[in-house]
């Protein structure tokens, strides 16, 4: 009996093919077995399971796309709770810079209320009083601001002024507060218009933060303000001569809440600056500190020009 050598390769061909198909099939079914069990385990919470793929496996897709997926949810977690982290310190730190100075004002007003005090001394206790009502409002109103922002509700109305124009009448009315606060001051404004695209109310903001910041912090008593300008953008500069930023708090003060003076021994609420920060960047704009002990603070801001 004679074998047909063409049918003989044949034969041997499609059993190859099969063993390869089955092989194949095999590696498959393993594969999907594999996927089962990461999906399972991905699905109970351990977003670090990873598929092991080789370049040929036809589940390498699917592998990469659980792989992908496992990455995303696993930042995306740590993002969350770096967020939950983040307002818990928020709330503990508005907890503590509200209920001190309302214990305070209440204890000043107890003490009016129940004439435990009078004449000159009940004098002082509703001046210290009020300032302690004041600090509060702006806390709140600061407050309200810094949430509105970081939630991409603050509304901002922008329109094409000029920045030198604008920013004349903002320092102006700075002049008697720096003069009443023994402060020397140096403004340098160009005269030629400076076309920019800005809403005035949180332009306003943002330098009055800013000067604010120098008269309540810096224990200096000369604050130099600057605009300098080219084709591209305007450059800001407000200086003083005060006790300066140490390296340790630098990388940190326009953190929202963030303060100095970790005793909070000092006024203000930690938020005037990462208010100024938000605003710029509402802007387009950049803003950025420096500083060293006892050489004052430099805060320079980059606004792109309207073109």
């Amino acid at each position: 009996m004679s074998f047909d050598p063409i049918l003989l390769i044949m034969f041997c061909a499609a059993l190859l093919v099969i063993i390869f198909l089955v092989t194949k099939l095999r590696r498959v079914q393993g594969q999907m077995s594999i996927i089962e069990e990461v999906l399972e385990d991905i699905k109970s919470g351990n977003l670090n399971r990873r598929m092991l793929t080789k370049k040929n496996d036809m589940t390498r897709k699917i592998c990469y796309g659980i792989n992908e997926i496992a990455m995303n949810s696993q930042t995306q977690l740590i993002k969350q709770k770096q967020s939950e982290q983040a307002y818990k310190r928020l709330m503990t730190s508005i907890s503590h810079d509200v209920k001190t100075p309302l214990a305070s004002l209440v204890g000043y007003l107890e003490a009016i209320e129940c004439k435990i005090v009078a004449g000159e001394e009940k004098d002082e206790y509703v001046h210290v009083a009020f300032e302690k009502a004041n600090y509060l409002k702006h806390f709140v109103e600061n407050l309200f601001e810094w949430v509105k922002l970081d939630s991409g509700e603050q509304i901002f109305r922008f329109e094409v002024l000029d920045l030198n124009e604008v920013s004349r009448n903002i320092i102006a009315d700075w002049i008697s507060v720096l003069e009443n606060s023994n402060f020397e001051y140096e403004f340098d404004i160009p005269e030629m218009e400076y076309p920019m695209r800005m809403d005035v109310n949180a332009y306003s903001r943002i330098l009055n933060n800013l000067l604010q910041n120098v008269l309540i912090h810096s224990k200096g008593n000369k604050v130099i303000f600057r605009i300098s300008e080219n084709y591209q953008q305007a450059r800001i500069t407000l200086a003083d001569n005060g006790k300066g930023i140490s390296s340790s708090h630098l990388p940190h003060i326009f953190e929202r809440m963030y303060q100095c003076d970790q005793s909070r021994a000092a006024k203000g609420n930690g938020l005037g600056l990462s208010i100024v920060k938000e605003l710029v960047a509402a802007h387009k704009g950049t803003i950025a500190a420096d500083s060293a002990p006892d050489q004052g603070a430099v805060f320079t801001i980059l606004f792109p020009k309207s073109l």
